[in-house]
């Protein structure tokens, strides 16, 4: 009996360390950078890491992705659809994944661009992620649900654009934007 306990330590422990060695080092115990997305219809995006900085941007879309890019115990350093990057409160983001559409967008019926167009998204939309794969996410807003082709996308991974699409991955800094985005200049 001894030796089948000995054994099941000997098996379990390697996998405990490796699993503590792989943890990202972030107050959050989360992976930087990630993708969240805004828990509120107006958020103030602060110059630094206390409510005592300026605001520096006025966001006022709910479920705008952003990119957390730093962190400290309770403020995130993230990055919008327009590049711009200011600190927000935890409690503000949520984990929930969204995408900004970066042009007009086709939803189709299946992962093919051979498949019916569903509806078409402006540029500026945010639409709910559900999943993706080989260079298309599976999305819905307002009702309508379809799949998109990623490099229409700010706010997925470079994995999820599919092998032959990393150009303008996230974290490139500035995606062309529609002068209609979702958020404004905050006053001083």
């Amino acid at each position: 009996m001894r030796g089948i306990l000995a054994l099941l330590l000997a098996l379990v422990l390697p996998v405990s360390i490796q699993a503590q060695e792989t943890a990202p080092d972030t107050p959050s115990g989360q992976q930087v950078p990630r993708f969240v997305s805004l828990k509120v219809d107006v958020a103030n995006g602060r110059s630094g890491p206390s409510s005592s900085h300026p605001i520096a941007w006025r966001y006022v879309q709910a479920g705008l992705p952003m990119e957390v890019i730093a962190e400290t115990p309770d403020w995130r350093r993230v990055r919008d659809p327009g590049g711009e990057v200011t600190w927000m409160h935890r409690s503000i983001l949520s984990g929930r994944r969204s995408v900004f559409t970066l042009d007009d967008t086709p939803l189709h019926a299946r992962d093919n661009a051979e498949s019916p167009v569903e509806a078409v998204a402006e540029a500026g939309v945010v639409l709910a992620l559900e999943r993706c794969r080989t260079g298309w996410c599976r999305v819905e807003a307002q009702g309508y649900r379809g799949w998109v082709q990623t490099q229409t996308l700010w706010g997925v991974y470079p994995e999820e654009r599919g092998a032959d699409e990393t150009a303008g991955a996230p974290g490139d800094g500035n995606p062309a934007l529609s002068a209609s985005r979702a958020h404004d200049t905050a006053l001083p």
